[in-house]
């Protein structure tokens, strides 16, 4: 029989990742501006995510530039903006299926081993959501440092990894580990049902005819 506590824990960690994975679509700190060698002082800070960029001046006041055009936009924040909204739709399925197959709902009550395997396919899908923003937030992050360390980049030009990263890193890491609590709860619930067959009457008897 599954683990109810365990499907609970593995539930509530992808759902703090659900939640932070939403967070990291919508920031803004994606990349920043860096501050490493020459580049030290300056009036302003520029922050660039999947939706829009801004610039923060030295007197506090911040202006933020929609990005207008899909086409105009860099593929790799096209390829990340389509990852973080397909982890979004993703884990929102692999939430209401979870909700089905866990041991807590009445959902398919008397249908244990359907139950349990709708459980199990909401844990697939919850991996393949954290594997998805894990993806998106690599890549982007890995785009960054390239740029950083490429010698022909201009140093006010050169970013570092934003908080939103960070975040992101976090959430798939939730949603990934709480996806395979879920796996791994109904993976083993075939144990111990194996049929039982009854025992032959020659085995019960002593070897008498045998010296």
């Amino acid at each position: 029989m599954a683990n109810s506590g365990l499907q609970l824990l593995g539930f509530a960690l992808a759902f703090l990742g659900f939640i932070g994975t939403i967070a990291a679509t919508a920031m803004v700190e994606w990349k920043a501006s860096s501050y490493a060698g020459d580049n030290i002082i300056t009036a302003q800070a520029m922050y660039e995510g999947l939706w829009k960029s801004c610039v923060s001046q030295s007197t506090g006041q911040i202006q933020c530039k929609v990005f207008d055009s899909l086409l105009q936009m860099p593929a790799m924040v096209q390829a990340a903006r389509g990852l973080m909204l397909l982890s979004v739709v993703l884990c929102l399925v692999s939430i209401m299926v979870a909700v089905v197959g866990m041991r807590c709902t009445t959902c398919l009550a008397e249908e244990t081993e359907q139950k349990d395997k709708v459980a199990l396919a909401g844990g697939v899908m919850f991996i393949l959501s954290g594997l998805c923003s894990l993806v998106a937030t690599i890549w982007y992050g890995h785009r960054i440092a390239q740029d950083f360390y490429n010698p022909f980049t201009p140093t006010n030009a050169k970013f570092e990894f934003g908080s939103a990263l960070f975040v992101g890193w976090g959430a798939a890491s939730l949603i990934i580990i709480g996806g395979s609590f879920l796996c791994c709860n109904c993976s083993g619930k075939g144990s111990g049902n194996g049929k039982r067959y009854p025992s032959s009457g020659h085995s019960s008897q002593p070897g008498r005819d045998y010296v």
